[in-house]
């Protein structure tokens, strides 16, 4: 049987007319009434297509500017399309923007009221909820207060609370999730974990890959104001970062990513052998195979390990301690090897590699990010991020008689 579906999209397009001369007094206006005002496009969407299974819970990631915010507010029909369709099955509910839908000059019992009916509860229902709404928000002190006196936290904390009491079919959730502290956020997982259970079909917009891995069934990456790919989580998160980490080579400090040489292969070994699975205590390899497509005289191979949340623990480089490399000759295959003792916590860690020339730090000859992903067993005991040796004295300095 076909699973019905919940959002469909087809050629989807949305631009943006900004004003190159903006009317500044009642005066320039008065004096120059018929001139006409010059616009610069900008296309944010282009031919987006894609559909969303009922009960699905869809990732949408994308650089900041890419058009997936937009995206969710042509669902939401905030913004209307300039072309294209969209077909949404069911009553809907937005968390897309910091304040909207509530109203500022408005107290917490008002705003909640009228956005639940906005969501689609009854007054009576929204009135039989709103306890446990300003419970979930942990606002119960303030519910008389206006809105804009509110802080962005204490605003995310309602407007994410009211949204998961409504009965809404299809809920769209944007970054602003992020604004809340951790406990809340702990708390929202905990009911995007309920709202899946209940077959809910949920859209979320995020930078945060460890919600679309923990959560999605399926991501979609925008690019360029296009489609880039679609699909496992897994996959569509590391064409993410692939796509992050080029551009930052490419940015304002003159970084470039050239094709003087590939890194082949990142891999990782416990005893000889390649695994995915990396005991704490055990004696590990880092490997890099790299191959030159021209000369580089003065290389410098950097290989580092980093956590799920992208925080690098571990790096080491061929220029440590002032070590010189022979230059990288065409069709040279080198590889690299780092051994060490592993004392990390038990988490899932990436691997990654990249080449560089050392008179011109900035370009980039080859990389491979994120290329080789491994998990360590046995290191809950650790109470960081690894486990430094130490030694350990407890003693009594001041003996006090004990009766």
């Amino acid at each position: 049987m076909t699973q019905p579906v919940a959002i469909d999209v087809e050629r989807l397009e949305k631009t943006f007319r900004i004003p190159e001369h903006r009317v500044q007094t009642l005066k320039e206006r008065a004096l120059h009434p018929f001139r006409r005002t010059r616009y610069t496009e900008l296309h944010v969407l282009q031919d987006v297509s894609f559909r969303i299974m009922r009960g699905e819970f869809f990732g949408i990631l994308g650089r900041n500017g890419s058009g997936k915010s937009t995206l969710l507010k042509c669902l939401a029909g905030i913004y209307k399309a300039d072309a294209g369709r969209i077909a949404v099955a069911g009553r809907l509910a937005p968390f897309i923007e910091l304040g909207v839908g509530f109203n500022p000059d408005l107290t917490a019992t008002e705003n909640v009221t009228i956005n639940a009916v906005m969501m689609g509860l009854t007054p009576a229902e929204a009135r039989e909820r709103f306890d446990d709404i300003i419970a979930f928000a942990e606002l119960e002190d303030f519910v008389d207060l206006k809105l804009k006196n509110y802080s962005s936290g204490m605003q995310v904390r309602l407007a994410f609370a009211t949204m998961a009491q409504s009965d809404a079919d299809v809920m769209l959730i944007d970054e602003v999730l992020a604004v809340g502290d951790a406990a809340f956020q702990q708390k929202c997982f905990e009911v995007f974990d309920r709202l899946r259970a209940e077959g809910k079909t949920i859209v979320l917009v995020t930078h945060d890959l460890r919600l679309v891995e923990r959560f999605c069934d399926r991501a979609m990456l925008i690019h360029d104001h296009r489609i880039d790919s679609v699909g496992d989580p897994d996959r569509v998160a590391q064409r993410y970062l692939d796509v992050n980490f080029v551009r930052a080579l490419e940015g304002a400090e003159g970084g470039e990513l050239g094709d003087d040489l590939a890194v082949l292969d990142v891999w990782i070994e416990n005893d000889g052998e390649k695994t995915k699975s990396l005991p704490f205590g055990a004696t590990a390899d880092l490997w890099a195979d790299i191959e030159a497509a021209r000369e580089i005289a003065d290389p410098e191979i950097r290989i580092w390990v980093e956590n799920e949340e992208g925080t690098r623990v571990f790096a080491a480089s061929t220029v440590e301690f002032g070590r010189v490399v022979a230059p990288l000759l065409p069709g040279e295959r080198h590889r690299l090897r780092v051994r060490f003792e592993n004392r990390l916590v038990s988490d899932a860690y990436h691997v990654s590699a990249l080449v560089r020339s050392r008179s011109q730090p900035a370009r980039v000859s080859g990389v491979r990010n994120r290329a080789a992903r491994f998990s360590v067993v046995g290191g809950e005991h650790v109470g960081g991020v690894f486990d430094i040796e130490h030694s350990l004295e407890f003693r009594i300095v001041e003996e006090k008689t004990r009766t």
